[in-house]
């Protein structure tokens, strides 16, 4: 951050009112930091859009015990080795495992990856959670 600058903006009433609900939801303790992560939350969502780099995680849950699963997985996460910066694998209990594969590339790989993980017969439920390397924002 360069400095800080103070400026004025208008808006509705209820808007504002609206606003500083969700803020003190989110425990914000004033609206200037409430209002630069909002900012900064739709330009993260332009870096996706645009193709820049993105970085972040995909978590997966499956089953490990359906047969060749974890093989299949391991191949497809070896196809997006560029992609991939590393994963942790947690046993949940004893049939059901938890992955994450935390990410860094343009928002198309890191999807494409995170579709084909989730198609996979065995995976139960797969999340993808992308945000920025700090580049651009």
């Amino acid at each position: 951050m360069t400095g800080l600058v103070r400026f004025g903006i208008s808006t509705e009433k209820d808007l504002l009112a609206k606003f500083d609900r969700l803020m003190n939801d989110r425990g914000y303790t004033n609206r200037s930091k409430a209002f630069s992560d909002l900012v900064r939350q739709e330009l993260v969502k332009r870096e996706w859009t645009e193709g820049k780099e993105v970085a972040g995680a995909i978590i997966m849950i499956y089953d490990h015990h359906k047969r060749e699963l974890v093989n299949k997985l391991m191949d497809i996460q070896h196809d997006f080795n560029k992609v991939i910066m590393s994963t942790q694998h947690i046993h949940l209990d004893h049939d059901n495992c938890l992955e994450i594969v935390a990410i860094k590339g343009t928002a198309v790989e890191v999807q494409k990856l995170a579709d084909i993980l989730k198609s996979v017969r065995g995976v139960k439920h797969t999340t993808l959670g992308m945000s920025s390397t700090g580049k651009h924002i």
